[in-house]
């Protein structure tokens, strides 16, 4: 990444690049919806790239009906931000955003959560399919040290985080209250083809909901007489699974540190979009970057809504 590149330094270049993504074939209106039928007004009294629909006469701008309207933060600040954000495999914290930006804490903040807004997946294909597998489970996320503020001992009181991957694919991760067997069922015929095998751990959230697959093949973690098992005889396993977690729980730990419970998914979606827009899949940083500034169309984030989430 070239921080001395124009999109990250000049606010009209980074809305030039932002126009060339979210209108390939010229200005859309978020009024009427129709497609290249504006004009780009220029008067000395015109705030930047605002434009004028012939059909509804509103004006509008690219950022219309995005995350980031009504933004006083310079649109080159917001490519620079999603950029630092998409690139970071183990995210980055908002205290390195505000120091990097020149912005307040609060603003950086705010950024990175309409920021993860924009990663949210509107694909909600099921995942699988006949002749393929789907790998699920369960973690848990939240005081693990016995000097914390509050520990208690066992995982009913942390917070619990549902995933299933795909193999080589995709990831698709759920922040829960509780997971017991009938929110873990939901979860699981929602979201994955019924025609494919899953493949879990032990534990016994998944016997039941398994008979309505394909199949339901699991790995034994706690057999003590054969030891531990990473790979089940016909070549199950949940270390796709086990891995996502990996990646998230470090980065919850050495970058974020703390989570509120009410913004913990919004971190599960930051994980999940990184994860699902990797280098193993051919996507480059800068592709990664501009997938989420796609993303931010159709969602708006307002500050008071991030505190009731």
């Amino acid at each position: 990444m070239n921080l001395n590149a124009r999109i990250y330094q000049d606010a009209e270049a980074a809305r030039k690049h932002l126009e060339k993504l979210l209108w390939p074939e010229g200005p859309v209106c978020p009024h009427c919806g129709v497609v290249g039928e504006a004009t780009k007004l220029k008067g000395k009294s015109t705030r930047p790239g605002v434009y004028k629909c012939k059909p509804c006469q509103k004006p509008f701008s690219v950022t219309v009906g995005t995350v980031f309207e009504d933004s006083k933060v310079p649109l080159n600040k917001w490519v620079l931000a999603t950029e630092l954000l998409t690139a970071s495999k183990k995210g980055m914290s908002a205290h390195q955003i505000h120091r990097m930006l020149g912005v307040t804490y609060k603003t950086a903040w705010f950024m990175c959560h309409r920021i993860r807004e924009a990663m949210i997946d509107p694909n909600h294909a099921p995942m699988g399919g006949e002749g393929q597998s789907v790998q699920a489970d369960e973690t848990y996320y939240g005081n693990t040290s016995k000097r914390a503020k509050g520990w208690k001992k066992g995982h009913r009181h942390k917070e619990q985080i549902v995933a299933l991957v795909e193999p080589g694919k995709k990831a698709r991760a759920f922040h829960v209250k509780k997971a017991k067997a009938d929110m873990v069922r939901e979860i699981l015929v929602t979201n994955i083809d019924r025609k494919s095998e899953l493949h879990t751990d032990e534990s016994r959230l998944y016997p039941v909901v398994g008979r309505e697959f394909a199949d339901h093949k699991t790995v034994n973690h706690g057999n003590h007489s054969t030891g531990f098992q990473y790979v089940g005889k016909d070549g199950q396993t949940t270390n796709h699974v086990e891995n996502f977690f990996g990646t998230f729980k470090r980065g919850m730990v050495g970058t974020y540190h703390k989570c509120e419970p009410q913004h913990l998914q919004r971190y599960v979606t930051e994980f999940e979009f990184r994860y699902n827009n990797r280098a193993k899949l051919g996507i480059t940083d800068t592709m990664r970057a501009e997938i989420a500034l796609k993303g931010i169309e159709g969602k708006r984030l307002t500050y008071r809504r991030i505190g009731e989430a």
